[in-house]
Order: structure tokens, then sequence, then C-alpha cells
């Protein structure tokens, strides 16, 4: 078992909750995204044990973080909104350089990827303008909303291993996001178990193909995988702070982000 993924697993887990930020763009920043992909899209081959050793600590790391962190995030967003903001801003900017290197954008990027990354900017850019709202919890649990719980969670699943797009984001938009979270945070069971189901065949499904295009169109898949983070930052952007107080917090903390990340992101490229 590659113990190690614990650590990264409560660092995705945590991110993952917050919507506007996605668990694939840190899987990057830990170094590991491609392996990610790879141990999801072959759990069902004959190397299956060797990426379970790689899944299992990284999922014990997420659920772990999730139980955990749920109200922890919730409380800071609800009290101090724009400064968590600003540090996850600073966090996913953070992560571009990584990806840029990742990608050897210097030496392999022509006019036909700076096109592709713009698309992924503007997919994500426009998810923005949809400006979703968390919504109600929904109370009157029923068949249809469990087969709506399920969808969410495919399709939520299906972009949150895609770095730039938040699967939380995306559940807002369907309306289950606080109704999910809320069950995340009181141990309701049986809609973890249905959206959970949905979230882990979406996982599968979009790893097969994540996997067909990084084997086949490298360069042009982490070209759009740029756009789509810088699309991120107008997401999470919460606007200018007002007051000398908010102002100072706001950019001490994003300053923060920024530094996690690199130093982060150079103790795992190294």
């Amino acid at each position: 078992m590659e113990w190690k993924n614990v650590y990264r697993g409560l660092i995705m887990g945590s991110v993952e909750v917050v919507p506007g930020i996605s668990g694939g763009t840190i899987a990057v920043l830990l170094g590991i995204y491609e392996q990610l992909i790879a141990s999801i899209s072959g759990f069902f081959s004959k190397d299956w044990k060797k990426h379970l050793s790689f899944l299992v600590p990284l999922g014990i790391g997420m659920v772990t973080a999730i139980f955990l962190f749920a109200r922890v995030i919730d409380w800071l967003f609800t009290h101090f909104p724009m400064q968590t903001q600003f540090f996850f801003l600073g966090l996913v900017i953070g992560v571009i350089p990584f990806l840029y290197q990742k990608a050897e954008g210097k030496t392999k990027f022509q006019a036909k990827h700076y096109i592709l990354l713009v698309i992924g900017f503007v997919i994500v850019s426009g998810l923005g303008i949809l400006n979703p709202n968390e919504g109600q919890v929904i109370e009157d649990i029923s068949t249809s909303t469990y087969i709506l719980l399920f969808v969410a969670g495919f399709i939520g699943s299906s972009v949150m291993i895609i770095p730039g797009i938040s699967g939380s984001m995306i559940m807002m938009l369907l309306g289950v996001y606080p109704t999910i979270m809320g069950a995340i945070s009181n141990f309701q069971f049986s809609i973890i178990i249905v959206a959970g189901a949905g979230i882990a065949i979406g996982f599968i499904t979009m790893s097969k193909i994540i996997t067909y295009f990084l084997r086949n169109y490298f360069t042009s898949t982490y070209a759009v995988i740029i756009g789509l983070v810088i699309g991120a930052i107008t997401i999470v952007f919460p606007g200018i702070p007002t007051g000398a107080g908010n102002i100072i917090v706001s950019v001490l903390l994003f300053i923060g982000g920024l530094i996690a990340a690199l130093a982060l992101g150079r103790l795992e490229y190294k």
C-alpha cells in the first residue's frame, strides 16, 4: 500500500467539498494525476492489486477529509467567505506553473494548443456565468430524489477528476449540493450510498475517457486542462474586498495559498 497517499487524499478531499475547486487540480499539484487516472481506469484489469494499493490509501484520506472537514469548510464559508476564497484562489493559481511544466509548453505548444487552452477557459468561465446557488436541502426523499442524487453523483464525479472543473459546483447547478453535504455531516447513509454509487461509476467512466486522450493527445489534453484551470480562477475569485482589514487578510491568505501550492508542488515533483 502506498500509505503516503493518505495525506494526499486528505488534501484532495478537503478541497473537493469547496465549490469551484477541483480535486483533479490538486492531483496535478501533487504530481499524481496521471497515476490516479490510470489506477481508476485499470481497477478492473489484471493489475488490479497494484491499482488498489494506490487507490485505497488515497480513498481513505479523501473520505476522512470529507467527513472531518465538511463542517469546518462550511463554517469558514459562512463566516469568512471572501477570505477563504482568496486562499483557494492562490492555491489554484499556484497549480498553473506545474501544469505548463508538465505539458512542456515552452517547447511543444503550437497555435492549436493555445486555441484549445482558450476553449477550456471559456467552458469553465461560462459555468460561472450560470451563477449557481446552493438551493435548499431536499427533505422529502423519494425514489425520484434518489435517481437525481445518483445522476448528480455520476455527473459530478465525471468532472471532478478533470482539473479546473469542480464537481461540487456541478452538484450546486443540479441543486443537490446542500442535500449531499448535509447527508455527510449528519451521517444519512442512504443518501451517501446512492450518491456514492453514482460518484464511483462516474469516476471509472471518465477516467477511461481521459486515459485515451492522455495516451493519444497528451499535449492537446494538457492544453485544455490548463485552460480549464485558468477558467476556474474566474469562478473562485470572490471580488474586490472592502475595508483595510479585509484587504490585508485577503491578500495574506491569497499569498498563503500561492505559497502552499508552490511549496507542495515542488516537494511532490522533486
